[in-house]
């Protein structure tokens, strides 16, 4: 029996420690879906909102959105979904579906605001809380089937992560012949090598230190450039089709990095700091016509091509689990740094 109410890890205030409680779940209708959360990856974008890093947070916020779990329930409309089925949610739960970019298959771009899965509020005032949880409840047009040869704990990080990375690169193009600088051999960094590997292109690896070289060697990097070597770089010079930066410095070196691109090529920003960037030298961009383009996660429709393109080409998260237990020691874990290169909460109820 589905009840009103979840267990999760809430975030009361910035620097408070997480607390286990009981919250309320939104109100079930006729396009709910509950799940049963089985695995939730953690993602910086949760470091974020606990800290009130992008604005003021909403406490107490249950952050996590990258859950995978087993449906328990759902509402009498949901057709794709039945009780029993390993399905996924990832950063958006809802969106307003009657915009033009709703209606265009573009719901994470929703022209009345994206819902967010954790501190945001459904249309009835509801707050939304995420995957550190036992349970979960969403709108039917967000939550996936996840594929037959893909386990939970596997897939959990492909609903943020995986999208996130995998979304660009498609929607710009990215094939056999071209060549792909990635920034930061991180979470979504080595999710971008493999995308763009699987897409055919050759990957240039563009980190600060030698100590992810072999990592990105077995991720399928063609090469590996240590930034401050300028030798190293300038063998570059001229070459990429696509740059994903997946890691932000304030005081990066955007001359250095877009000397690396060709004409007409793609510098995409997945990154997001909380400072506005600066420092962009306008006339690099204009002489070679780079395109300085942002994404935000992806569309439905997105996330299930991503899902179907990972199980047929191998692609798949390097992970660390934790139980749900230990999400405290899992989240201070993430802010020190020591994710190779995403970490999974288990629940083992």
């Amino acid at each position: 029996m589905s009840t009103d109410t979840f267990h999760g890890w809430a975030c009361t205030g910035k620097d408070e420690p997480l607390q286990w409680q009981e919250l309320p779940l939104k109100a079930f209708d006729a396009d709910t879906v509950e799940m049963k959360v089985s695995h939730c990856g953690i993602c910086g974008s949760d470091l974020h909102t606990m800290d009130s890093g992008w604005g003021p947070t909403d406490y107490p916020c249950v952050v996590g959105h990258e859950i995978v779990g087993t449906a328990t329930r759902v509402g009498e409309n949901v057709k794709h979904i039945q009780v029993g089925d390993r399905i996924g949610v990832g950063a958006q739960s809802g969106s307003c579906l009657n915009c033009d970019r709703c209606k265009n298959d573009e719901e994470n771009l929703c022209e009345n605001g994206l819902i967010g899965t954790y501190n945001s509020r459904w249309q009835n005032g509801d707050k939304t809380f995420g995957g550190y949880a036992d349970k979960w409840r969403g709108h039917q047009r967000f939550v996936f089937k996840v594929p037959d040869n893909m386990s939970n704990e596997l897939a959990a990080t492909f609903f943020c992560a995986g999208v996130t990375t995998y979304a660009p690169l498609k929607r710009y193009g990215c094939k056999a012949g071209d060549k792909v600088g990635v920034i930061g051999i991180g979470g979504l960094g080595h999710f971008a090598v493999q995308w763009a590997k699987a897409m055919g292109a050759s990957v240039v690896a563009l980190s600060s230190s030698d100590r992810k070289r072999e990592d990105a060697k077995a991720l399928g990097c063609d090469d590996y450039v240590v930034t401050s070597d300028a030798d190293a770089m300038k063998k570059h010079s001229g070459s990429f089709t696509h740059i994903v930066c997946t890691s932000f410095a304030g005081c990066m070196d955007w001359a250095a990095y877009l000397s690396l691109m060709k004409a007409n090529s793609h510098f995409i920003m997945v990154a997001l700091p909380e400072e506005p960037l600066s420092g962009i030298p306008a006339g690099l961009l204009a002489i070679r016509q780079i395109a300085l383009v942002g994404s935000c996660i992806g569309s439905p429709q997105t996330i299930e091509e991503m899902l179907e393109f990972a199980a047929k080409t191998g692609v798949k998260p390097w992970i660390q689990k934790y139980p749900l237990k230990d999400t405290p020691a899992a989240v201070q874990a993430m802010r020190d740094g020591k994710a190779r290169y995403r970490i999974v909460l288990e629940n083992e109820n």
